[in-house]
């Protein structure tokens, strides 16, 4: 497992093990400071950097870490699905959503890399962390069907939900976001306020997928039919209504605030952020993930 012989937060050493976030750009991950705090929680021998990786590049990269026994990659923009063809096998969750986040040596040939998406199981992960919620038989709403929203879709279908409605103004993305939900996927058109206000009215969970609320971004710029400020109608609101957001930055986005203002349960993307490392550091480590030092690093980061 690569423990460290001497007190945590030790220099390197030639036995230390290696994992890496590769992007582009990458300089602004958080990925290094939450999992190195786990490294140092737990006396692992172990070190996280973050690499810049030019689109194109993902395959030599791919091959260079084999080679140098890298053992573990998280992976982000723009390479979550060109990097599959430098694999030799994914996951079925990663297979179904054609993308990898968290590429890991196989268990049964070390030389074998396979990818995984973490960011579904991380997702459940926090909503039975932040509200003691486990989704079978609940009725969800996803709004966007990006990368993020595709995974979260695609968990909720296979944990049972009884129905997943996706909405996106885009109705072809839509579709095939709400096809990873199964039977229980549906689609719905962003630019219809009363599909989209009563699936929300309908709904026991309700998750934000999109950039609406990150600091900077307005209702409009991703097309959800909304206030100026929520990306969906506040009259949907509901104080049995969970409201999982994916954005993190601010720490309260308009949507929380108007769901908090009907006595809505809520919580940001940090959830999700930091759930979604602690699976892949089990993946690399075979240890459980320290929650409260990984959390404890991303809150004290300026972001």
């Amino acid at each position: 497992m690569g423990l460290a012989t001497d007190r945590p937060g030790a220099m390197p050493s030639g036995s230390t093990l290696v994992a890496a976030v590769i992007g582009d750009p990458i300089a602004h991950s958080l990925s290094p400071r939450i999992h190195n705090a786990a490294f140092a929680a737990l006396g692992l021998d172990w070190v996280f950097v973050a690499l810049p990786v030019r689109d194109g590049h993902v395959t030599a990269a791919v091959d260079g870490a084999r080679a140098l026994g890298v053992r573990g990659l998280s992976v982000t923009m723009p390479h979550k699905h060109a990097v599959i063809d430098a694999l030799d096998g994914l996951t079925s969750t990663a297979a179904d959503l054609e993308a990898v986040n968290c590429i890991v040596r196989a268990p049964h040939d070390d030389a074998l890399l396979l990818g995984d998406n973490t960011d579904g199981a991380g997702f459940l992960r926090g909503l039975r962390s932040e509200f003691d919620l486990d989704v079978a038989g609940l009725r969800c709403v996803v709004l966007g069907a990006g990368g993020a929203g595709r995974a979260v879709t695609h968990a909720l279908g296979a944990a049972g939900a009884s129905s997943v409605v996706v909405v996106n103004r885009n109705s072809e993305r839509a579709s095939i976001a709400a096809a990873l939900a199964g039977v229980v996927g549906r689609p719905v058109a962003a630019d219809d306020p009363e599909a989209v206000g009563a699936a929300v009215a309908d709904a026991d969970l309700l998750v934000n997928a999109t950039p609406v609320g990150m600091s900077g971004v307005g209702a409009a710029g991703v097309g959800v039919a909304a206030s100026a400020a929520t990306p969906v109608p506040v009259s949907a609101m509901r104080p049995d209504l969970v409201v999982a957001e994916l954005v993190y930055h601010p720490d309260r986005t308009p949507l929380m605030e108007a769901a908090a203002a009907v006595g809505a349960p809520t919580a940001n993307g940090l959830s999700m952020l930091v759930h979604q490392a602690a699976v892949a550091f089990e993946h690399w480590t075979g240890a459980a993930a320290p929650l409260d030092a990984m959390f404890a690093a991303v809150r004290s980061s300026s972001g």
